[in-house]
C-alpha cells in the first residue's frame, strides 16, 4: 500500500503529493502492462496502438485519485489497483475518440502524434472500442473484490461514462454546442459531464472499495464534482496561455473550432478568479470527512495551480 503518512502516529509526516502522484503512476503502468496484450500478439496493429495510446505519458490523474481516496480511508493499494487501471483505460479511449476527424479532429495528444494519425482512423476506433471493453472485463475478473462490490463499480463507471449522465453525453453537447452561443450554465452542465463525470466516479469508486459511510461518499462526491470542474477550467485555460511543448497537445484548438470554453464565455482574468472559488467549493467539503484529507486538498491544490 503506498502510504502517504510515516507508520509512525506520533510522527506522522506528509509525503510529498509529487511523490505520491509519481508513485501512484508507477503502480498503475506496471498493472496496465500487464493488463494489456503486448504488440507481438495478433492483431498487432491494434494492440500496438492500443498500447501506443496508452503508454503515451499521461498523469495518471483519475487511478491517482482513486488510490487517493482508498488511501484517505485507510485500504490497501491491492484492492484498489484493477479499478484504478480500468478508469485509465476508459480515460484513453476517450482521448483516442475525442482526437478523431469526426470529432476533433486533433493530430497532437501527449506530445505526440495521436492515435488515428499513426495507426489509421479505422484502428484507432477499434482501439478505443477494446479499452473500454477491456475495463470492464478488468473490474469482473478482479478476484481481490467480492462479486457484489464489482458490480456496483461497474456500474458506477458505466454511468460516468456513458449517457444521459455521463461523458459520453457531454461530448455530445460539446460538439452541439460548437460555433453557437452558450450560456453560463449549460457550459457547466457540458465540463460537469464531458470531464467531471468520469473524475466524480474515479474518486466515488475509491470510496466504494473502502465501504465508506453515505455521509462519507457524499462528501467526497460533492469534492470530486467541484474538482472535476476545476480541472476542465484549467484546461480551458491552458489551451489559451500554454504552449504545446507545455500541455502535450495543439493549443489554441478550442478557439479555432469555436468551442464552447470558460475563457471564451467570461475571459480570461474572470476565469482566473472563477478557478479560485471552484478550489474553494472543492475543499470545503472535505472538512465533512473525519479522516487525514491532507492528501485530497493537496490534490486539489495541484489541479489549481497545474502548468500541463
Amino acid at each position: 500500500m503506498m502510504k502517504m503518512y510515516s507508520e509512525t502516529p506520533d510522527t506522522a509526516r506528509v509525503v510529498p503529493l509529487p511523490d505520491f502522484l509519481a508513485q501512484a503512476r508507477t503502480l498503475v503502468d506496471v498493472h496496465l502492462n500487464l493488463l494489456l496484450p503486448a504488440e507481438l500478439v495478433s492483431p498487432t496493429k491494434l494492440h500496438a496502438a492500443i498500447r501506443w495510446s496508452v503508454f503515451a505519458g499521461g498523469k495518471r490523474f483519475r487511478p491517482a485519485l482513486l488510490l487517493a481516496v482508498g488511501e484517505t480511508f485507510g485500504v490497501a493499494s491491492e484492492s484498489l489497483i484493477a479499478t484504478a487501471c480500468a478508469l485509465e483505460m476508459i480515460h484513453t479511449y476517450s482521448l483516442v475518440h475525442d482526437d478523431l476527424p469526426s470529432m476533433d479532429d486533433d493530430d497532437l495528444r501527449r506530445g505526440r502524434p495521436t492515435c488515428h494519425v499513426r495507426f489509421g482512423e479505422a484502428t484507432a476506433i477499434l482501439a478505443g472500442d477494446a479499452l473500454l471493453t477491456m475495463a470492464f472485463k478488468t473490474i469482473a475478473e478482479d478476484d481481490k473484490l467480492p462479486a457484489t462490490k464489482r458490480v456496483r463499480l461497474i456500474s458506477e463507471i458505466a454511468r460516468a461514462a456513458g449517457t444521459p449522465e455521463g461523458m459520453v453525453a457531454g461530448q455530445a453537447y460539446d460538439l452541439e454546442a460548437e460555433a453557437r452561443p452558450v450560456a453560463a450554465a449549460e457550459l457547466e452542465t457540458i465540463h460537469r459531464l464531458k470531464t467531471g463525470a468520469l473524475i466524480t466516479a474515479a474518486a466515488r469508486c475509491g470510496a466504494i472499495i473502502a465501504e465508506a459511510s453515505p455521509a462519507e461518499l457524499a462528501a467526497i462526491t460533492d469534492y470530486a464534482g467541484q474538482l472535476g470542474l476545476l480541472f476542465q477550467i484549467t484546461d480551458d485555460l491552458l489551451d489559451v496561455t500554454a504552449t504545446a511543448e507545455a500541455i502535450g497537445k495543439t493549443p489554441g484548438k478550442d478557439a479555432r473550432s469555436r468551442k464552447a470554453t470558460y475563457p471564451a464565455l467570461h475571459g480570461i482574468e474572470a476565469t482566473r478568479s472563477y478557478l479560485a472559488s471552484t478550489h474553494a467549493a472543492a475543499c470545503e467539503p472535505l472538512d465533512r470527512v473525519e479522516r487525514p484529507t491532507d492528501l485530497l486538498r493537496a490534490i486539489a491544490d495541484f489541479i489549481l495551480e497545474r502548468e500541463a
